[in-house]
């Protein structure tokens, strides 16, 4: 209670919001998600670094961060969606952007640092490289020539730098618990992203093939139910759905990009486990156990999100309904949680947990929480027209 008392007022008042018993109004698609583009805008302008990238965060302790490059590099395809579903030319030019201030950062073996700007050690990490190469491919698919080296000197350092059973040993990151991550098939699914826009047809099949080579390697950490092994930044025993929701996309990535069959009911197993423990208002407890139990009362946004935007996608492929019921209620149930007013740095930002002292991002309004919101709703959207249609189907 004295360290509560000690909190800013703006800390304390979200602390009760989060507590008060409510009914789950969903403020609609279209204005949560423009309301979130327009915090990922103030991130950029306002980030501390002031240099063209994504401040991490927006925290009610001490306001916004310092750019973050791994999520930078994911949020730039959300522009580029984004300009085009709204004919807006200004988000286009934030993804670029954003894209020019990542290919400044990139180091001499084309790997790209973990952390924030500032952290320290400034090294070279798998997973973050992983991530700026999924912007980096959208940049040659949507600018041109001008990525192409970037994206290039980017895959280029994963395939060389994967170990020869599939897995990237070389280059962890300092700032998470040390061992192997199953979850890196979020890796491989840049490298996909990749080989789609490489001009260089032995390139690609590198790109490719060393993409396959982790994701086989991930699944032999899956249990018969679906379960990941390995799958946590710092608790693999009960593993945030964040982090299974990276998993569970590159895993599904995989199958898109091959269309192996074996791959599709890899994801479905992991996909219905997670169904296991949906509630019926749509939450998730952001930690799972290998029994898809939840094991804390809070939930992680940022992976509801994740993993609503996989049963859209398995929906797409399989035409179960049980993916799209539970997408659409877990989204809901992330948008009831987003402010469409208030303050600069609330506004349109997504929680890194509901209530906000969680244990994932706590305090804090996360610039990848938003991202990964955005793309699930437009997705939606997407599914609602397409069943309207009756014609939907990634």
């Amino acid at each position: 209670m004295h360290d509560f008392i000690g909190l800013p007022a703006a800390a304390r008042a979200e602390y009760w919001h989060d507590r008060q018993e409510r009914a789950v109004a969903d403020p609609g698609l279209l204005p949560t998600v423009l309301a979130m583009l327009g915090w990922l805008g103030r991130a950029q302008d306002l980030s501390a670094s002031a240099d063209g990238g994504v401040a991490r965060h927006f925290s009610l302790l001490s306001g916004w961060s310092t750019s973050y490059p791994e999520t930078t590099g994911y949020i730039v395809p959300t522009m580029f969606d984004a300009a085009e579903r709204f004919s807006d030319d200004g988000l286009r030019e934030r993804g670029r952007r954003m894209l020019d201030w990542l290919v400044a950062l990139q180091r001499t073996d084309g790997g790209f640092q973990g952390g924030t700007i500032g952290q320290q050690p400034v090294v070279s990490v798998t997973f973050n490289t992983g991530q700026i190469l999924i912007g980096l491919a959208r940049g040659v698919r949507e600018l041109g020539d001008a990525y192409r080296q970037p994206m290039r000197r980017a895959a280029r350092h994963l395939v060389e730098s994967q170990d020869a059973d599939g897995c990237w040993r070389r280059f962890p990151t300092p700032f998470a618990a040390p061992g192997e991550k199953s979850y890196e098939t979020h890796v491989s699914w840049g490298l996909f992203e990749a080989a789609r826009v490489e001009e260089d047809a032995d390139e690609a099949r590198r790109y490719v093939a060393a993409a396959r080579r982790n994701v086989s390697w991930a699944l032999g950490a899956q249990r018969e139910n679906g379960w990941f092994e390995k799958c946590c930044l710092m608790r693999p025993s009960a593993p945030l759905t964040h982090t299974i929701g990276y998993v569970l996309r590159g895993v599904l990535e995989a199958y898109r990009y091959t269309g192996d069959q074996a791959l599709l009911a890899a994801a479905i197993r992991t996909a219905d486990g997670v169904l296991r423990a949906l509630r019926p208002d749509g939450a998730l407890p952001g930690r799972l156990d290998d029994r898809w139990r939840g094991v804390v009362p809070w939930v992680c946004l940022t992976g509801s999100a994740q993993i609503a935007h996989c049963w859209l996608l398995l929906y797409g492929v399989t035409g179960e309904p049980r993916y799209r019921d539970a997408a659409y209620a877990t989204n809901r149930y992330v948008r009831s949680t987003v402010r469409l007013d208030g303050p600069a740095g609330q506004r349109g930002g997504v929680k890194g947990s509901l209530p906000v002292n969680g244990d994932y991002g706590r305090y804090e309004y996360l610039n990848w929480a938003a991202k990964f919101v955005i793309d699930s709703c437009l997705l939606e959207e997407e599914v609602r027209a397409g069943d309207q249609e009756g014609a939907y189907s990634t």
